[in-house]
């Protein structure tokens, strides 16, 4: 059986991608912040903090103890504020670079050891260059560095495969945080999560865009 992690397991893509994979007899290993709440969807629900490095070092080796390797690593977790650079807090600037990319390098870096040779690695970026307006400095700064760090690791980890997906907009939660409005053709979680794992079965790496 194949072994996935997912971190950001409770969010709409992340919770789409757990149950397809579950439902292809995958061992999905989920974790979120809230593990109660994705119990029923995942072989093995961790809680962890991903802007927390004690919590992301002991999910790590939770995993460890249900799984030998990773064949399928997946960062799935993002935050969002809409705040001009004037107004917006440090305290706010430090959750959002936290969540997008501080998070994403301290995942991937305690879970390379417990991944496969040959894993695939997938971070959920965004198309930042058309979201470059106001109020999301903080967001659109995180998700740019995010793209720069997963095209660096490609080049350090040769024999894995890693992938930077660019959505356009999709029908979750996550807009409630922004004065934008829905566009109608957004896609919905399960659409993304299916290409996501038609990339992943395709030997896809490099920048995947979705729009």
């Amino acid at each position: 059986m194949k072994n996935a992690m997912i971190w950001g397991a409770g969010g709409g893509i992340g919770h789409a991608l757990s149950k397809q994979l579950m439902q292809s007899e995958w061992n999905v290993i989920g974790i979120s912040r809230d593990s109660e709440k994705i119990e029923s969807d995942v072989s093995h629900a961790i809680t962890a903090d991903v802007t927390n490095e004690f919590d992301v070092q002991n999910a790590v080796m939770s995993a460890g103890y249900e799984v030998d390797d990773i064949q399928l690593w997946i960062y799935a977790v993002g935050d969002i504020i809409s705040q001009k650079s004037d107004a917006l807090s440090s305290t706010d600037w430090q959750r959002i670079i936290g969540a997008n990319l501080t998070g994403a390098f301290q995942t991937v870096h305690h879970s390379l050891p417990l991944m496969a040779d040959d894993a695939h690695i997938v971070f959920l970026g965004a198309v930042s260059e058309r979201l470059r307006l106001p109020g999301l400095s903080a967001y659109v700064a995180a998700k740019a560095g995010l793209e720069s760090f997963a095209e660096t690791l490609r080049k350090e980890q040769r024999k894995k495969r890693v992938t930077i997906v660019r959505p356009g907009a999709v029908a979750t939660p996550f807009w409630d945080k922004v004065p934008l409005r829905l566009p109608k053709d957004a896609a919905s979680p399960e659409k993304v999560a299916h290409r996501i794992l038609e990339a992943h079965e395709s030997g896809h790496s490099g920048v995947l865009d979705l729009l």
